[in-house]
C-alpha cells in the first residue's frame, strides 16, 4: 500500500517554511504522495471545525510543494467542483484533481446549483477531459468552452488521475465509472470501508475500466485512543503507533490502496490558535513514526 501525508495547509502549521520542510522530509522517508484540500469559507452560520477556518489553498499550495520536491506525487483531496470553471481548473492542473463538494453556503457565494451537483461533476469530468486531449472545446449543459488549445499540456497522458470524493452510494458509484478513485471523506466510519471500495470496483468493472484507486484520509489521532460514541469501540488510526500501523495493514487488506495521514484535522496541529511550535513537534513526530520506511 502507498502511503502519503497531508501538507502543511490549515491552522497554526501552515506557513511557508513548513511546507517546504515538511514535503522534502517527508520525501526523504519515503512517502509517496502529498496532499492539500480546499475550504473557501468559513461561513457564520456553520459550525465548522478550526481545521476549516484558516486553509491555503489548494492548487497554489501544491505549485509551491512542486518547487520543494523532486519526485513525490501531489494531489488534492478534494477540488470543489462546482466553484470553479473547468477550463480554470484544467489549466491549474499540472497535478492530480479531487472533484466533490458539500458546503450549502459556499455553493450560494460561487453561483453553483448543490441540488444538481452529482450530474455537474460527470459532465465537469468530460471537460477537463476534453480540455486536456483535444482543441474542440467541451459543449454541455452545464459549460460551454469554445474551440481552443490549452499550453503547456499536462505531463501525464492523457492528463492527470481524476479522483472524486463524495460519501453517497451514488457518488462512490461515480467514482467508479468516470474517476480514476474515489477519496474518503475526513470523517469516514472506516469500519465500512471495504463494503465501500466494493460499489466503487464493481462500478468501475461494469463500465470497462480498469481497478479503481482507493484512497483513505487517514485522520491520525496518536496517543490515547479514541472510541467511537454509536459503537464504543477503538477509532481506526488512533491510539499507539503500533495499533495505527495495524490499522493501516486492515485497511490493505479492506482493498485501499493507499493511505494519507492528514494532521491537518489534529485539533493540536490545524486548529489556526494552536501553538505553532507545539503543533510542528507534534506533526513532526507522526511523521518520523509512521513513515513508510520506519516499518522496514
Amino acid at each position: 500500500m502507498d502511503i502519503g501525508f497531508g501538507a502543511p495547509v490549515s491552522g497554526a502549521w501552515a506557513t511557508p517554511r513548513n511546507l517546504t520542510e515538511f514535503a522534502r522530509r517527508a520525501e526523504r522517508l519515503g512517502y509517496r504522495s502529498l496532499w492539500t484540500f480546499q475550504r473557501l469559507l468559513a461561513p457564520a452560520s456553520a459550525p465548522l471545525a478550526p481545521v476549516y477556518r484558516s486553509v491555503l489553498d489548494p492548487m497554489v499550495s501544491l505549485g509551491y510543494l512542486a518547487s520543494a520536491t523532486s519526485a513525490i506525487r501531489l494531489g488534492v483531496a478534494v477540488v470543489n467542483h462546482p466553484f470553479a470553471s473547468p477550463l480554470l481548473t484544467a489549466k491549474q492542473a499540472a497535478t492530480v484533481d479531487v472533484l466533490s463538494g458539500w458546503l450549502p453556503e459556499e455553493f450560494t457565494g460561487s453561483g453553483a446549483d448543490m441540488a444538481r451537483r452529482g450530474a455537474r461533476a460527470e459532465e465537469y469530468v468530460a471537460a477537463l477531459r476534453a480540455l486536456w486531449t483535444t482543441d474542440r472545446g467541451y459543449d454541455g449543459s452545464f459549460f460551454q468552452i469554445p474551440p481552443g488549445r490549452q499550453d503547456p499540456r499536462p505531463v501525464q497522458r492523457p492528463g492527470p488521475p481524476i479522483l472524486l470524493g463524495g460519501m453517497s452510494g451514488a457518488a462512490m458509484e461515480r467514482a467508479g465509472r468516470i474517476g480514476d478513485g474515489w477519496v474518503t471523506s475526513s470523517g469516514a466510519d472506516l469500519s465500512k470501508i471495504a463494503e465501500w471500495a466494493k460499489v466503487v470496483q464493481n462500478a468501475a468493472t461494469a463500465a470497462g475500466r480498469g481497478p479503481a484507486r482507493i484512497i483513505c484520509r487517514g485522520v491520525v489521532r496518536p496517543g490515547r485512543p479514541s472510541v467511537s460514541k454509536q459503537t464504543g469501540q477503538r477509532l481506526r488510526l488512533s491510539g499507539s503507533y503500533e495499533q495505527i500501523r495495524e490499522d493501516v495493514s486492515w485497511l490493505d487488506s479492506c482493498g485501499v490502496t493507499e493511505v494519507f495521514y492528514d494532521l491537518n484535522f489534529d485539533p493540536q496541529v490545524g486548529d489556526p490558535d494552536a501553538d505553532e511550535g507545539k503543533a510542528v513537534l507534534r506533526a513532526s513526530e507522526v511523521l518520523e513514526a509512521l513513515a513508510p520506511d520506519a516499518r522496514l
